[in-house]
């Protein structure tokens, strides 16, 4: 397919790259347009010798050009030009969902594909957008395992480990200081926190080497009570895919994704009793550890890579146009 794509390429690490790069391993031809920059014109003529134009876009961000985003997605739309979108954030249990329909891109664009199930039903009630459910993943060329660095004769540098800001998160969260307060005062220096407010941020590459280098990945979702079905971070995708050995609460829905026991551990949000349990027997099981952290790996490169994630989405689009109709992506 010829796929238009509008959204942030300016640094190499935006979703949009990620996904950009995804559809050209899976053999389609993509034309990367920068949001704020490419004009309304030249979004429409480009988008009419498209096939697809996927749209991820930035709140706040502004078209330049006479016509108005709404405008070319209703020519394209009468053009039979599907258009996309696939956004990674959580809306539905936060209070900012209050914004979720200001933006054209929620009444105008006509797939949207999004982890939060709540906002899909939200397409459902509200507007003509085909809501579709689908969870994050990680990008397949991150998607890959390093030996370890040992260190001690063959130790670990790092024995437990969380990578993630602590306290620079929503105040609709406040479990995850909690956690990583409880991690540092329960291991000290066994524990390290990498992230804007902990040791260092780690990126890339160096990200791999840290999973490979840790025994423990303890892991964390901004999922309010960890009673809301169905949504959970892309960094369960990246720490697994990455190489790294997880320790993660309980979400209902995940264990339609992963296996507890095999490609991950699940702990009862909050119990940090058992959490501890957990910790402390895969500290010194090296081998079921090492086992569970091989299975997550092939499990997450067989299966949910954004490559993965971008083949549902084109399935799923051209589906919803065919006669016999459409099929939404599995879990």
């Amino acid at each position: 397919m010829r796929i238009v794509f509008l959204g942030n390429f300016a640094v190499h690490w935006s979703s949009e790259t990620y996904w950009a790069h995804s559809l050209e391993d899976l053999g389609h031809e993509v034309t990367r347009l920068q949001v704020t920059q490419a004009s309304a014109e030249e979004i429409l003529a480009r988008g009419r010798a498209a096939d697809l134009l996927v749209w991820v876009h930035t709140p706040g961000g502004r078209t330049p050009g006479a016509l108005g985003m709404e405008q070319v997605l209703a020519e394209l739309r009468a053009a039979e030009i599907p258009t996309v979108s696939y956004h990674l954030d959580l809306w539905a249990p936060l209070p900012r969902a209050e914004q979720v329909g200001r933006d054209l891109i929620y009444r105008h664009i006509e797939h949207f594909f999004s982890v939060d199930p709540g906002l899909v039903d939200w397409f459902g009630r509200q507007t003509q957008v085909k809501g579709h459910y689908l969870p994050a993943g990680v990008y397949g060329g991150d998607c890959r395992m390093v030996e370890r660095t040992p260190v001690d004769g063959g130790g670990f540098p790092h024995e437990v480990v969380f990578v993630g800001g602590r306290y620079n998160y929503p105040p609709q969260w406040p479990y995850r200081g909690e956690l990583v307060d409880w991690l540092e005062g329960t291991y000290g220096e066994r524990f390290t926190h990498f992230g804007v407010d902990g040791t260092a941020e780690v990126y890339g590459a160096a990200l791999n080497q840290l999973y490979a280098n840790t025994k423990i990945v303890v892991g964390d979702t901004l999922c309010p009570g960890f009673d809301y079905a169905g949504y959970w971070s892309d960094r369960i995708y990246e720490t697994i895919g990455r190489g790294g050995f997880m320790i993660h609460p309980y979400i209902p829905g995940l264990e339609e994704q992963f296996t507890d026991g095999r490609h991950l551990k699940f702990y009862t949000y909050g119990d940090f009793g058992e959490l501890r349990e957990l910790i402390e027997h895969y500290l010194t099981h090296g081998e079921e550890r090492e086992a569970i952290r091989r299975a997550g790996f092939e499990h997450v490169r067989d299966n949910h890579t954004y490559a993965h994630r971008w083949k549902a989405i084109l399935e799923a689009v051209t589906g919803a146009r065919a006669p016999s109709g459409g099929t939404e992506p599995a879990l």
